[in-house]
């Protein structure tokens, strides 16, 4: 069996929350960092959401994955309506399914995949948020509350939210095979930390801590298996979340350094320079002039 299948046959997808909600201008949020999936499909209105680099504009037809760790912003200018999902999604080995697979983040809705949304519901009716902000229900004693709710569900529903859950996510796994180094033992959660935490000044000291490996055995086998040296990796994800900032936020270069983990703008500017070619401010300026 191929390599990557056989880590798939141990995937494990845990509802957290589904419901349909209509939603206005308070659907507005920045800097969240969910430990969990999130999955849209809308039925009415519009909204924005930036993630991976990217602006997705909502609209009714269509379905929309954010997937766990990733930086996002929302925002609502007038009005929306949607059924959503959150779950967790984990691998035997502590592998996320975005480590294994590419996705897209935006498809077309089929009449099919509206009933999923809507069978999911039913089978769980009471598994809206109550409160809206994420930085209130993404904390982790919070999400074990919604994990514990699945132990109530009778077997036959529990069976069927799962199934429903895996065929709605395969709808936006992407159809080319994706060439997957061998994850080495240890590095199964590092790069699900650094994105949780890149606000941080994270360290490669810090992070072979995490892994609980020697540094320079962290950095050896960081680069056999994502092909680039930890500082490396680090710098460039900075840099990318700090390019969606710029583009989406009105953030100073003050508060995108402290939001990307850099310590003083001349940092902030010496790497996005170094990385870009560009100073954030010519990035921004240019970018939003086009």
């Amino acid at each position: 069996m191929h390599p990557i299948q056989n880590e798939l046959n141990s995937l494990r997808l845990t509802l957290l929350n589904t419901a349909y909600a209509k939603l206005g201008k308070e659907w507005n949020y920045d800097n969240v960092i969910s430990p969990f999936t999130r999955m849209y499909y809308i039925t009415k209105g519009s909204a924005t959401v930036h993630h991976s680099n990217q602006t997705f504009l909502l609209k009714p037809g269509h379905m929309y994955l954010i997937p766990s760790y990733s930086y996002s912003r929302y925002s609502c200018p007038d009005y929306h309506e949607q059924f959503y999902i959150s779950f967790l999604e984990e691998i035997a080995n502590g592998l996320s399914i975005y480590n294994l697979k590419n996705f897209r983040y935006e498809i077309e809705a089929t009449e099919i995949d509206q009933y999923y949304f809507e069978r999911l519901l039913t089978l769980n009716p009471k598994r809206g948020l109550t409160h809206g902000d994420p930085k209130v229900y993404d904390n982790r004693p919070t999400l074990m509350g919604f994990v514990k709710e699945n132990e109530s569900l009778p077997a036959r529903k529990y069976i069927e939210t799962q199934s429903i859950l895996g065929i709605l996510l395969s709808r936006f796994i992407e159809n080319g095979k994706q060439h997957v180094a061998p994850i080495k033992k240890g590095l199964a959660n590092v790069l699900s930390y650094i994105g949780e935490n890149l606000h941080r000044n994270l360290t490669v000291k810090e992070l072979s801590v995490f892994c609980h490996l020697s540094t320079d055995h962290f950095s050896r086998i960081f680069k056999e298996t994502f092909g680039v040296r930890p500082n490396a990796y680090l710098q460039a994800k900075r840099v990318e979340r700090a390019q969606l900032l710029l583009l989406t936020t009105n953030n100073s270069l003050a508060q995108i350094a402290s939001k990307t983990g850099m310590s003083t703008v001349s940092y902030f500017s010496r790497t996005f320079k170094k990385v870009t070619g560009k100073t954030p401010g010519n990035f921004r300026k240019e970018r939003l002039t086009v």
